[in-house]
């Protein structure tokens, strides 16, 4: 019997060709499902029913309040079903159930939020300056999009494009990763359970160079939002411009973690290590670039070291573990491969750089490493290892400190550790990336603005420049009054003898 987990116009459908993939844990190589391997024929079937779905108005007419009240009832659905969610999400990735737990509460506060701010969507007046005239701004859906959201954090990076996208009024199609498809499977099914026209929602499960490239080339789709790669960004970018599409893209980041000398040694220090080793390094705003000021470095990255040396690897139900596999061993050879450049280049191993030794073996696990000495522009610096993997520069005062933290192609984050507030705040508003946390890393808000700089893409997710991603703004300008304008002479015609 063909697999069947591909949902396409309100319906559970096999690959048009009945290909599958088996998906397997990170952590120790256990089978976790067969799916559907999507066909472009899928994908092309996929959009015909969003574009149908959204071209008879059944959803995009939908008063904003009631879409809005449709996001509360999935945020309250997901926390009933967040065991269920978590260890789907848990299996497909290798990271701690306790991590996977934690993305679920956030997925849930993001579904809220967007139902909360899509309730309050009624356009704007606009004062034309006459008293006859009627002008306003009508935010309307910008139609059919295509989401494809990577494998660190499957659901979540979903859920920040389809609750704006359903909020908005959109119809849209969702390609996951093909190593992470369980959560996004079982969102379909949440998302049908409670009643959400058919064709709304769709899912094309399968290799983005197959099924992800129709959803930036096609003519129908009209918004394309991706989460991933640099490089693959760029082709998704080019492949849009053929129908002028828009175009949300968030493409990652070498995102610099600023320690001043007067920081909050401890605290500091603690940070350092989330934010280079949480989910073993595989996020966008990892601080993979640690930046220590010279009258402290030495004593910093001796402690980070040794600290580094003692996080517990393990599988996602091992309680003693700190942290996880990477997602596969091609990764896992990817990273291996950046660090030994690095080594080549001159850096420093303080750390690390090794594989995990034992039961370990089973997985694709890779020890937390630490590079120092570090010279600038090699390719540890400027490329992204998305590892559990951190550089050491240092540096003298406030103007270095921004110089290196600006000295990357990326600016999607950044962190600044000082326990003077004027510093933090002067630093904070020359480094040129999206997000600046001041004595913390990696928190953030929905209702906050998520997004970068530079080659860490375009667009924003989250907060109310996400929401508007997903919507086009009308001006309606309504004469109450109208008159003739005289501007040209009416003639009357004269009759013919």
């Amino acid at each position: 019997m063909s697999t069947a987990t591909l949902f396409i116009g309100g319906a559970w459908v096999p690959s048009s060709d009945g290909g599958t993939r088996a998906i397997h844990c990170p952590a120790d190589g256990g089978f976790v499902g067969d799916v559907s391997e999507g066909t472009r024929e899928d994908a092309e079937r996929a959009i015909a029913a969003a574009r149908k779905s959204f071209d008879s108005g059944e959803w995009a007419s939908v008063p904003a309040p009631q879409r809005g009240d449709f996001l509360l009832r999935v945020a309250a659905e997901l926390r009933v079903r967040k065991d269920e969610f978590a260890q789907a999400e848990t299996l497909d990735t290798g990271k701690r159930l306790v991590e996977s737990e934690i993305d679920m509460d956030d997925i849930a506060d993001c579904f809220a939020y967007f139902g909360k701010l899509a309730g309050q969507d009624a356009g704007r007046m606009v004062d034309a300056g006459n008293n006859s005239v009627v002008s306003r701004i009508a935010y309307e859906p910008v139609g059919v999009c295509g989401l494809i959201s990577p494998w660190n954090y499957p659901l979540l990076q979903s859920a920040w494009k389809i609750a704006p996208a359903l909020g908005a009024g959109c119809s849209f199609i969702l390609k996951p990763s093909e190593l992470t498809p369980h959560t996004s499977i079982l969102m379909m099914d949440l998302l049908d359970s409670l009643g959400l026209p058919k064709g709304v929602a769709n899912l094309v499960l399968g290799a983005g160079a197959v099924v992800g490239a129709p959803l930036s080339e096609h003519p129908d789709v009209d918004m394309v939002s991706f989460t991933g790669g640099l490089e693959t960004g760029k082709r998704i970018a080019a492949a849009a411009s053929g129908t002028i599409k828009k175009v949300a893209l968030e493409l990652g980041g070498k995102n610099p973690n600023i320690v001043f000398a007067d920081a909050d040694f401890d605290a500091a220090l603690d940070n350092a290590l989330n934010a280079a080793f949480v989910h073993s390094g595989q996020v966008c705003s990892a601080g993979a670039r640690l930046l220590v000021e010279e009258p402290i470095a030495e004593r910093f990255v001796d402690e980070l070291v040794r600290r580094a040396r003692e996080i517990r690897l393990g599988g996602p139900f091992d309680e003693k573990a700190e942290t996880g596999p990477l997602i596969s061993a091609a990764h896992r050879d990817k990273v291996t491969a950046y660090v030994q450049k690095g080594l080549e280049e001159g850096a420093r191993l303080r750390c690390g750089g090794t594989w995990g030794e034992g039961e370990l073996e089973k997985g694709f696990y890779y020890t937390p490493t630490v590079l120092d000495q570090v010279t600038r522009g090699s390719s540890v610096l400027v490329d992204e290892a998305f590892g559990p993997v951190v550089t050491v520069e240092t540096f003298n005062g406030e103007d270095e400190a921004v110089e290196l933290g600006n000295d990357t192609q990326y600016g999607l984050a950044g962190a600044v550790w000082s326990q003077d507030a004027g510093k933090g705040q002067r630093v904070a508003a020359r480094l040129r990336h999206g997000t600046i946390w001041i004595n913390d890393f990696h928190p953030y808000l929905p209702q906050a603005e998520w997004g970068g700089f530079g080659h860490s893409g375009m667009g924003r997710e989250l907060g109310p420049t996400g929401f508007a991603e997903y919507q086009e703004a009308k001006h309606i300008y309504h004469n109450i009054d109208p008159a003739v304008t005289g501007w040209f002479e009416a003639r009357v015609q004269e009759e013919s003898a």
